[in-house]
C-alpha cells in the first residue's frame, strides 16, 4: 500500500506539472520526460506488487495457549520472541549438459570440422600415415616415386646389382583447412605438408627418419558455387589425378605439378565448370650440356634458363550421372638467356609451348547395373612444349636446344618438344570393400635432328627418351569402407599390394647409350602399402 501511494504522489505530481508544460517549450520537453520516467516507475511498482501476490506464503506465528493470571511479582519475565524465518526456496538445478550438446554446439561447416568459440570460423585437421616396403625386382631403384624418364638402362651397375627391399612412411601427410563466412562467400584456407623434401644431407638414406617437411598447398579461395577465386599455392590445373596408385611415382601421362597460381572458377551451366588461372612459369630445356631448369646451375654460374611471362592454363569440366569429361589447355613461354651465364656471347631465344588434353572418367553402371561401382578411365593429348607438366614424362624436354654444338656457339635455336601419348584405365570394384586398379599408359615425343650429335653416354644423350610406357595392377583392401547415396567411402584404413611395369626407350637406342648399356631400360617393381586416415 505504500508504494502504491507512492505512486498516485509521483502520478499527481506529474500531472500538475504537466498542466503547467504550456508555459515554455523548453519547460514541456522537460516535463514530458519527468512523465516518461513517472510512468516507467509505476509500471516497476506494479511488476513488484505482482511479484509479491505470487510468493510463497511464509510460515506464521500461533498464539500461545491461555494460563491463570499469576501476580506481578511472581510473573516470570516473557522471552523474547523468536523472529519469523520465511521457508528458504530450493537452489536452482543447473540444468546438465550433454557431450551431444556440446558437440552440436561446436560443429563446425566442414565434414568432420569444429567452430573456433566465440568465432564464425570452422577448422578441420585432416591427413593420413602411410608406410610402404617395395623392391625393385630387376634392378635397384631406391626413389619411392620413380619417374619413367628416369629409370635405369639395361646393362647399367643398377641393371647388373638387382632390386634390393626399401621401406619407408616419408609420404604421410598432414594438414589443416579453415571455413569462414563473408560477404563475398565463404573464405576457405589450406596448408597441408609431407615429409618427402630433400634429404638434410647427401649421405642420407631412403629409410632415414631425417626426411624435411614439404609444403604441398598453401592458399586462400573466396567465393561459392557459382563464383570463387583462389590465390596461392595448390594443383596446377593441369593435374588429373585419374589413376589410383599406392605408388607415389606420378602414373605416366598424368600430372602432380603444385605452384602459385591465381585461379578463376565459374559454374557456365549444370554441371559445366570453367577454369582460368595464371600460375608460376618454369622454363625446362635439354641441350648437348644437361638437362637445365631456372634454379640449376650451368658451370658453376647461373643457369640459362629464364622465366619471363607466367603460364596461362584453362579447363572446362563436366559432370553428370555418366561420370566426368574435362578439356584442358596450357601456354606457355620457354626462354634461354645466356647473357650472365658461363654461356655468355650466345644471345636468347625464346619459343611458345602449348598443349591440350581430354579426358573421360566413364561410371558404367549407366550402361548395366552388374558393372556396379566400376569405371572406364581414358586420356589422350598432344602438345608442344609441355614439358613439366608431364612430369613423369617430359620434364627437362619442354625444348631442346643445338646450344654448346658446333656451329651454335654465337646464335642457337630452341625448339618446343612435339609429344603425345594415351592412358586406359579400369577401375574394378570386387566388393564393396575390395578393389583393384589395372592401366596402361604410353608417350612419345619428337625429338629434333639435332639430338643424334649428343656425345655418346652423356647425360642429354641418356635423358633424350623416345617412348616411354606404363603398366600397374593392384588390389586395394578397405574395410571400413561404405556404399552411401550410391557413392563408395573408402574409409580411414586402406591395405594394398600392386605391380608396376615401368620402359622407355632413347633416341639413338645403343648407339647414343654408349658402351655396355642398351638403348632402353625396363623395370618391374612390387610395392606394398597401409594408409590409416584421420
Amino acid at each position: 500500500m505504500q508504494q502504491r501511494r507512492r505512486a498516485g504522489l509521483f502520478l499527481a505530481t506529474g500531472a500538475g506539472i504537466a498542466a503547467l508544460s504550456g508555459a515554455s517549450p523548453a519547460l514541456a520537453q522537460t516535463t514530458e520526460d519527468l512523465l516518461r520516467r513517472i510512468d516507467a516507475l509505476q509500471r516497476r511498482v506494479e511488476e513488484l506488487e505482482s511479484a509479491r501476490r505470487t510468493e510463497p506464503r511464509t510460515a506464521r506465528t500461533t498464539a500461545p495457549p491461555a494460563v491463570a493470571p499469576a501476580s506481578r511479582a511472581s510473573r516470570p519475565a516473557a522471552p523474547a520472541a523468536a523472529p519469523v524465518v520465511a521457508a528458504a526456496a530450493p537452489p536452482p538445478q543447473t540444468p546438465r549438459v550433454t557431450r551431444e550438446e556440446v558437440d552440436e554446439a561446436l560443429r563446425g561447416s566442414l565434414p568432420g570440422s569444429w567452430r573456433v568459440p566465440g568465432t564464425d570460423t570452422s577448422v578441420r585437421l585432416y591427413g593420413f600415415g602411410k608406410a610402404s616396403m617395395w623392391s625393385g625386382v630387376n634392378v635397384r631403384d631406391r626413389g619411392d616415386a620413380p619417374a619413367v624418364q628416369g629409370i635405369p638402362l639395361a646393362g647399367s651397375a643398377a641393371d647388373q646389382q638387382g632390386g634390393d627391399l626399401n621401406f619407408t612412411a616419408r609420404r604421410s601427410r598432414i594438414g589443416f583447412e579453415t571455413h569462414t563466412p563473408s560477404e563475398w562467400g565463404p573464405i576457405l584456407t589450406r596448408v597441408e605438408l609431407d615429409f618427402a623434401g630433400d634429404l638434410p644431407s647427401a649421405s642420407g638414406a631412403a629409410t632415414s627418419s631425417g626426411y624435411m617437411p614439404r609444403l604441398r598447398h598453401a592458399f586462400v579461395e573466396v567465393g561459392g558455387d557459382v563464383f570463387r577465386v583462389l590465390v596461392g599455392q595448390s594443383n596446377s590445373l593441369w593435374n588429373e589425378g585419374l589413376i589410383e596408385t599406392l605408388s607415389d611415382a606420378t602414373f605416366l601421362n598424368a600430372s602432380a605439378v603444385r605452384q602459385a597460381q591465381i585461379r578463376l572458377t565459374g559454374r557456365l551451366a549444370d554441371g559445366l565448370t570453367g577454369q582460368v588461372s595464371i600460375e608460376a612459369p618454369y622454363t625446362d630445356y635439354t641441350s648437348t650440356a644437361g638437362t637445365f631448369y631456372p634454379d640449376s646451375t650451368f658451370d658453376g654460374g647461373a643457369s640459362p634458363a629464364f622465366n619471363q611471362v607466367p603460364d596461362l592454363l584453362g579447363r572446362l569440366t563436366y559432370r553428370g550421372d555418366f561420370g566426368e569429361a574435362s578439356l584442358r589447355g596450357v601456354v606457355r613461354q620457354l626462354k634461354v638467356e645466356t647473357d650472365g651465364t658461363a654461356a655468355a656471347g650466345a644471345g636468347s631465344q625464346s619459343t611458345i609451348g602449348w598443349g591440350f588434353a581430354l579426358n573421360t572418367n566413364l561410371a558404367l553402371r549407366n550402361l548395366w547395373q552388374g558393372f556396379g561401382h566400376d569405371q572406364l578411365i581414358g586420356m589422350a593429348y598432344y602438345g608442344e612444349g609441355i614439358g613439366r607438366y608431364f612430369d613423369s614424362a617430359y620434364a627437362g624436354q619442354g625444348a631442346y636446344t643445338n646450344l654448346g654444338l658446333p656451329g651454335a656457339t654465337t646464335s642457337f635455336s630452341l625448339d618446343a618438344t612435339p609429344v603425345w601419348g594415351f592412358l586406359v584405365g579400369y577401375r574394378l570394384a570386387w566388393l564393396t570393400q575390395l578393389r583393384s586398379t589395372f592401366a596402361y599408359a604410353y608417350a612419345r615425343q619428337e625429338n629434333p635432328t639435332y639430338v643424334s650429335a649428343f656425345a655418346q653416354g652423356s647425360a642429354a644423350a641418356l635423358a633424350a627418351n623416345r617412348e616411354m610406357q606404363m603398366a600397374v595392377a593392384n588390389l586395394i583392401w578397405s574395410p571400413f569402407a561404405r556404399e552411401t547415396g550410391g557413392r563408395l567411402s573408402n574409409g580411414w584404413l586402406d591395405v594394398g599390394v600392386e605391380y608396376i611395369f615401368f620402359r622407355r626407350d632413347i633416341e639413338g637406342g645403343a648407339a647414343a647409350a654408349g658402351g655396355a648399356l642398351s638403348g632402353h631400360g625396363i623395370e618391374h617393381r612390387v610395392q606394398t602399402s597401409l594408409i590409416a586416415r584421420f
